[in-house]
This record gives C-alpha cells, sequence and structure tokens, in this order.
C-alpha cells in the first residue's frame, strides 16, 4: 500500500518538483496538488489523503489557515515547507500550533539540482508521517515498562561518545499508576527532541514554574534562522525564562537554553554550576545541533546528577549519549510511542534498554515535576 500525498503550493515549479522527488520512492504516490490553502482543505475532504505537504504563503488562503481548516475538518499529518527567514519561522511556528506536524525548509536550490540528500530527506520525512496515525486513541496508562534487551550500536556518525552499558532490569510501574519519584537529586535537566519537538517542548515547559529547581538544556534539530524565534516564543509562553543558548552562559535555576541551530551545544563543570560552549562542531555530523553531543558532554560534567529525556523525533540521535549517560548514573526517560509523531529517537533508547520509564506527553511535566523536586 503506497502512502497518498497531496502537494500544495501556489508555485507550479514547486508543485511539480516535490511532486517528482515523492513519485521517486515506490511506497508514496502523490494523488493530486493544489494551488492555493482553499483548493487544499476541499481537496483533503474529497481525496482523504494520508499526508498534506504545505506551502505557508499562499493566495486565496494561506498554508497556517488552510491547516488550521483542515484539522477541523478532516485532521490530516501536515509537512509544512517555509522559507528560512525570521518570519518565515515565526510562521513556520504558527503553523505547527494549528497542528501540522512537520516542517522542512524551502530550499528551492536544493530541490531544484536534484541533490541526493534532500530527495531523501524530504522521502522520510512525508513516509514517517503516513505512518503516523495522529488521531489513534491515547493509552491512558501513565507509565508503560520499558523491556529488557541488549544495546544496540547507533549508525550515527558519532565518533568517541559511544560507551557500553550494561542492561539492567527496568522499573517496572502498574499501567494505571503514576510515576513515583525516586527520590533523587539531580543538577541538571536535559531534553532532545526533533520531529513533533516544538510542539511536545511547548506542552511540556509551559507547565513548569518559575522556581523549576535546575537548568535546563533543551536540544531540538531545528535550522539556525528557526531557534531564536522558537526560543523567544517559548520565553513568552513558560513562566520559567527560555532562552537561545550563547557560548559562556552560565547555567542557572529555572532556565531553559535551547541548542542554537547549525551549531553544538556543550557543557563544561564551572564550580558547584556549568558553562555553556557553543561550538561549529564536526562538519560531517548528521546534525546540528546533536542530542548525542550534548549528552555526551553532560556526562562528563555532571555524571549521574541528570535527568534526561528523549523525546519524538526521527531516527536515533540521543541513544549513545544516553548511553554515557546511564554509564554515569543519570535516569533517562523516554516519551511512549502513542504520543509520538515519530517514534524514532525514543525508540531507540527504549530498544537498547536506556530508558527506565516510558511516558505519555501528556503526563511528562507532572512526571518531571515530580522526581526533580528536592527532598
Amino acid at each position: 500500500m503506497t502512502i497518498k500525498v497531496l502537494v500544495v503550493d501556489d508555485s507550479s515549479f514547486f508543485r511539480r518538483r516535490v511532486s517528482e522527488i515523492v513519485n521517486q520512492d515506490p511506497e508514496l504516490e502523490v494523488i493530486a496538488t493544489a494551488s492555493n490553502g482553499a483548493e487544499a482543505v476541499k481537496m483533503a475532504a474529497e481525496l482523504n489523503p494520508q499526508v498534506i505537504t504545505m506551502d505557508i504563503e499562499m493566495p486565496v488562503m494561506d498554508g497556517i489557515t488552510a491547516v488550521r481548516e483542515i484539522m477541523a475538518k478532516c485532521p490530516t499529518p501536515i509537512l509544512m515547507f517555509s522559507s528560512l527567514t525570521h518570519d518565515g519561522a515565526r510562521a513556520t511556528l504558527d503553523a505547527l500550533d494549528a497542528g501540522a506536524l512537520d516542517f522542512l525548509p524551502k530550499r528551492f536550490e536544493d530541490i531544484a539540482t536534484n541533490k541526493d540528500d534532500a530527495i531523501l530527506l524530504l522521502q522520510q520525512r512525508v513516509k514517517a508521517l503516513g505512518r503516523r496515525r495522529i488521531f489513534r486513541p491515547v493509552a491512558r496508562a501513565v507509565v508503560a515498562p520499558m523491556p529488557a534487551s541488549r544495546p544496540a550500536t547507533s549508525g550515527l556518525r558519532t565518533s568517541n561518545i559511544a560507551a557500553p552499558v550494561p542492561v539492567t532490569p527496568p522499573v517496572r510501574t502498574s499501567p494505571t499508576a503514576s510515576i513515583r519519584a525516586s527520590g533523587k537529586q539531580y543538577k541538571l535537566l536535559l531534553i532532545g527532541t526533533s520531529t513533533g519537538g516544538p510542539v511536545a517542548l511547548q506542552k511540556i515547559l509551559t507547565q513548569f514554574p518559575a522556581n523549576y529547581p535546575h537548568p535546563i538544556l533543551l536540544i531540538q534539530h531545528m535550522p539556525a534562522a528557526f531557534t531564536p524565534a522558537f526560543a523567544s516564543r517559548l520565553n513568552g509562553l513558560c513562566n520559567i525564562e527560555v532562552k537561545e543558548a550563547v557560548n559562556g552562559d552560565v547555567l542557572k535555576p529555572g532556565c531553559a537554553y535551547l541548542a542554537p541551530g547549525g551549531l553544538q551545544m556543550m557543557i563544561e563543570r564551572a564550580g558547584a554550576t556549568g558553562r555553556l560552549k557553543i561550538l561549529a562542531g564536526s562538519a560531517d555530523m548528521n546534525y546540528k545541533p546533536c542530542v548525542d553531543i550534548t549528552f555526551a558532554s553532560a556526562s562528563k560534567a555532571f555524571g549521574g546528577d541528570i535527568l534526561a529525556v528523549v523525546l519524538t523525533g526521527m531516527g536515533a540521535d540521543g541513544r549513545e549519549g544516553a548511553r554515557m549517560l546511564k554509564s554515569a548514573g543519570a535516569t533517562i526517560w523516554a516519551q511512549d510511542e502513542a504520543s509520538c509523531v515519530v517514534y524514532g529517537m525514543p525508540q531507540a533508547v527504549a530498544s537498547a534498554g536506556i530508558a527506565t520509564q516510558s511516558i505519555a506527553l501528556d503526563n511528562m511535566a507532572e512526571s518531571i515535576l515530580k522526581e526533580s523536586a528536592r527532598g
């Protein structure tokens, strides 16, 4: 069964090129194209596509309005295309708020020149969303026990950070029980995520009180043009302070530091607290920022005094860094499958036996606050 796709863009060239790329994959099929949001809303209801790719700026009806109407009338996974500008970033975040699940920068040069990486990226994103049943019932269980298994090896290019970790039996809880705080003391909260992460992070962080007792490091796969707008948006919505991290930031409780797009965020110990190092990083790294890199540096700086959470996202970024954290005694949690947009990154740490808890997004903030409370 192929995944049926509706392509929406006011540019005939972009509609044609995206359609060609999508149709190159035997698992995908473009069933129609639309030139504006109004046509998209109509076609979504009539054709029932499994994925929609959507431009933001279009005549008749813009992409954000179209997303809002589609999600109200016939909910469908939507991938947004946006420009790499500040305004484009803000509009993309608005589209995610309206119900879109993912986004890609609208880079005409990559699409037009048939670059293999751009083609593969688009196909992978569409397939990931096509497999996501976004409105299937979510299990009411707050915590699902993780299966013990042998650690898997990473396919990512994250050299010098992999470390073997003995697989220990997970903490098992009743399917209906709320997570019980371990009583462990922490000095740092780490959260890594990718596809679906902006909405997940907003849902979690807006529930934190201003006096949250630890610094928070956020690693979200996102282009450089997007992270300032995302940090600003979160800061305006949250009780805690949220900022885009800059080199030399000294960590303070109740402040969340978002890794800047296109760079790597590392941490070094500075007395009782920590200091951030923002670096260009290796050119061959798959992700900038990379969850593995930040997690690995945190394990060296703070050892086991860390609560690390891996949220929704494609791929396995975070698994090897989480492996290092666990070997140092840190606590690792993963988002559960039912509440993920893409169950890739959380599955990687769960199936490797690294995560001890699998927690639904709706319960994640409450669980973190319980576990982070000082004794």
